[in-house]
C-alpha cells in the first residue's frame, strides 16, 4: 500500500478512474437496473401477499360471522321444531285422553243399558214366576173351596151378581 502512495502517478490515477467509471456505468446499466427491478418486484409481491393475507383475514371474519348467523338460525329453527313437536305431542295426548273418556263414557252407558235390560228381564221373569205361583195357589185354593156343590153354587151366584152390577 505504501508503494501505491509513494509511486503516485497522475496517468495511473486517471486510468484507474476511467476504468472505475466505465465499470460503474456497465454495472449501473446491466446489473443495478435488474437488481433494482427484482427488488421492486419482490417488494410488490410482498405487498400483494400482505394485501391478500389481509383480504383473507377479512373474508375469514365474514365467514365466521356468517357461520355464527347460520348457527343462530339453526338453533332458532331447532327450538321452533321442538316447540311444534311438543305442541303436537300435547295435542295428541289430549285427543287420546278425550277419546279414552268418550269411550269410557260409552262403555259405562252401554253397561248401564245392559244392566237395565237385564233388570227388566229379571223383573219380567220374577213377575211371570209370581203370576204362575199365584195361579197355582189360586187353583189349589179354588179346588179345595169348590170341592163341595154348595160352595160351587155360592161362587156362581156371586159371579152373576157381579155381572149384573157391571
Amino acid at each position: 500500500m505504501e508503494q501505491l502512495i509513494n509511486d503516485f502517478s497522475p496517468g495511473l490515477f486517471f486510468m484507474q478512474l476511467l476504468i472505475f467509471l466505465v465499470l460503474l456505468g456497465l454495472l449501473s446499466k446491466f446489473a443495478w437496473k435488474p437488481i433494482l427491478n427484482s427488488l421492486k418486484a419482490r417488494e410488490g409481491s410482498i405487498a400483494d401477499a400482505l394485501q391478500s393475507a389481509e383480504n383473507a383475514k377479512e373474508e375469514m371474519a365474514k365467514l365466521q360471522a356468517d357461520n355464527q348467523k347460520l348457527l343462530q338460525e339453526a338453533r332458532l329453527e331447532r327450538d321452533k321444531l321442538l316447540k311444534e313437536a311438543t305442541d303436537i305431542a300435547n295435542k295428541i295426548k289430549e285427543e287420546a285422553k278425550s277419546d279414552a273418556a268418550k269411550q269410557a263414557d260409552r262403555m259405562i252407558s252401554d253397561a248401564k243399558n245392559a244392566i237395565e235390560v237385564e233388570k227388566k228381564a229379571a223383573l219380567k221373569e220374577v213377575t211371570t214366576k209370581v203370576a204362575e205361583l199365584s195361579l197355582e195357589i189360586a187353583e189349589k185354593l179354588i179346588r179345595k173351596n169348590l170341592s163341595d156343590d154348595k160352595a160351587q153354587k155360592a161362587l156362581a151366584e156371586d159371579f152373576m151378581k157381579d155381572l149384573k152390577l157391571n
